[in-house]
């Protein structure tokens, strides 16, 4: 499956002025290079959807290679996840899987070549030394005491640090181009340094390993990468990339940087997602809280409007922030058109119809999807004694309330009209607890043979087929749009929601839904979109919201264009 663009950015102008120059012969390779030391977020998905996406619309090929270079923060698991999700998107990068830990030799005969044309040294200064000697943005850098060394000197001492002979930490392999420039990245970069790392792919093979920005220009470079696309943050890296691949007089990809995601009420650093993880404030990678992809995958999200999300808000130049609420609006709108429609009682109060017969039953016909009738119908029990919500009743009501009351008549959705005779409450608390009513018999279907209309209508389901089940309700997991936003010098941590998670242990689901497979997603009436946990199982039901079906960002845009 691929994202069908539409519109032209300035991405896509680029790519097609390069086919049109013949710049790269009209071949067209991109790649998706995530560093395997986290999980995929709705940032990354904006990366996956437009590299896959340009390869998908120019004839070419995307390549799905993992940044290894730095084993201390990566793990298996990471790299399984990654592969997980950008399939799970719609995507597929067929034969052209790599990993930069595939060119470590070339790698490292690419930093001989540079050493022996007296363009790369080894420096023993401690990484405080290094960065106290490349100086900051108003005063330039201090040349290393090591900066000298000969040729053949560093030759040497390159080669016994890829035997293992130096502690960690001892010696790096820094590139020599101008300690004075305004550009920070060019004042002798560290090209190597020693780790004694487990590598998840290389073992123990190699003690030295390359630093990202000496091993990602190249990686493009082996794969014959055309457009090396990625986010604005690496613009001041690439004049530090060019000066790799001239100095090495190898194929260039053309870099494009784009403006990253940013959306309210949510982070999208890698760092702090770890954080949040391995401090414990979440419940690991996926939790549906966050902005993993196997977090929204899990809370119920679909990969269409994902990718659909990620057309809407385009390709830019220029770093802005993305309501949430977009987001949710586009998943509304893709769960409306596929989820069944069904009914979940989330906080119950009984209801006795005093004359519906006892030991009675019948099934009720519903729709299961308004928005596509070739989904069908579905039969519901309807019994003497069902549940209804527990806000769907007030004794003394308030004004413009149109639920149940004492005196009062409703609709029971598609099955009777109901009135409350009388109410029965808690001795010790005062609660109401349960509700007496009787119903009208001539209002099957809930409609009324002589015309009388009602105002309120509420979901229901049968106490006598009643599934018991788990709902957890999630909500932003910050409590403000700007996260970073604390006030006292606090730090992001301090913002979060404590109500960002709900769970309702004592939900009355509609009858068959234990048999409902997790990732299944409905719409319970009234209430949201849900779906099925994986913890879930058919003797005890656990149901995520993946969200209500309050629609913000809808109105918001009804009253611009109004």
């Amino acid at each position: 499956m691929t994202q069908a663009a539409t519109s032209v950015d300035f991405v896509r102008g680029i790519v097609a002025d390069d086919n049109r120059t013949g710049k790269f012969g009209g071949r067209v390779i991109t790649r998706f290079p995530p560093e395997p030391n986290g999980y995929l977020h709705i940032g990354h998905a904006k990366s996956v959807c437009l590299n896959f996406g340009l390869a998908a619309e120019f004839g070419g090929v995307c390549n799905l290679r993992f940044d290894d270079t730095n084993p201390s923060k990566e793990e298996v698991e990471f790299v399984r996840s990654i592969q997980e999700d950008v399939h799970w998107l719609g995507f597929d990068w067929g034969r052209n899987l790599f990993y930069a830990s595939d060119y470590f030799e070339q790698l490292f005969g690419y930093a001989v070549q540079l050493i022996e044309k007296g363009k790369a040294y080894v420096c023993d200064l401690t990484p405080e030394e290094v960065r106290e000697y490349r100086g900051n943005l108003t005063e330039p850098g201090r040349e290393s005491p090591f900066r000298n060394r000969s040729i053949e000197e560093n030759l040497d001492l390159f080669r016994r640090m890829r035997a293992g002979e130096f502690d960690e930490g001892a010696r790096t392999l820094r590139a020599k181009i101008d300690m004075a420039s305004p550009n920070l990245n060019l004042r002798d970069p560290v090209l190597y340094r020693i780790l004694n790392e487990t590598h998840h792919r290389t073992g123990d093979d190699w003690p030295i390993y390359p630093m990202y920005d000496f091993a990602h220009g190249q990686s493009d470079s082996i794969e014959n990468v055309t457009h090396s696309v990625c986010t604005l943050e690496f613009e001041d890296h690439r004049p530090l990339y060019d000066w790799f691949l001239d100095e090495l007089e190898i194929h260039h990809a053309q870099q494009i940087e784009f403006a990253r995601l940013n959306i309210t009420h949510t982070v999208l650093s890698k760092r702090r997602l770890s954080q949040l993880v391995d401090e414990g404030h979440v419940n690991g990678w996926d939790d549906p809280r966050l902005p993993t992809i196997s977090g929204l995958r899990r809370r119920g999200y679909t990969p269409e409007a994902i990718r659909d999300f990620c057309d809407r808000i385009g390709v830019a130049k220029r770093d802005n922030t993305v309501g949430i609420a977009l987001l949710e609006h586009t998943l509304r709108d893709d769960l409306n058109k596929r989820s069944p429609r069904v009914m979940g009682v989330l906080d119950p109060l009984k209801v006795v119809i005093e004359n519906y017969p006892e030991g009675q039953s019948e099934e009720i016909v519903s729709v299961n999807n308004p928005e596509d009738m070739s989904m069908g119908e579905r039969r519901i029990p309807f019994s003497r004694t069902v549940y209804i919500e527990k806000d769907d009743f007030r004794e003394e009501p308030p004004p413009k309330f149109y639920r149940l009351s004492p005196g009062r008549e409703i609709r029971l959705k598609d099955a009777y009209y109901i009135t409350c005779t009388g109410v029965v409450k808690d001795e010790a608390t005062g609660e109401v607890i349960e509700l007496r009513c009787t119903y009208d018999p001539e209002t099957a279907g809930g409609t009324s043979s002589d015309g009388r209309k009602v105002r309120g209508t509420s979901h229901w389901v049968s106490a006598d087929h009643a599934v018991d089940a788990e709902v957890r309700i999630y909500d932003h997991l910050f409590l403000t749009e700007d996260p970073d936003n604390v006030p006292d010098g606090g730090d992001f941590i301090d913002n979060l929601n404590p109500e960002s998670l709900v769970v309702l242990k004592s939900c009355k689901l509609e009858q068959g839904l234990d048999k409902a497979k997790p990732g299944e997603r409905f719409q319970f009436l009234r209430q949201g979109y849900f779906c099925v946990d994986p913890d879930s199982t058919p003797e005890a039901p656990v149901f995520n919201r993946t969200v209500a079906l309050r629609d913000t960002w809808s109105r918001m845009d009804q009253a611009r264009r109004s």
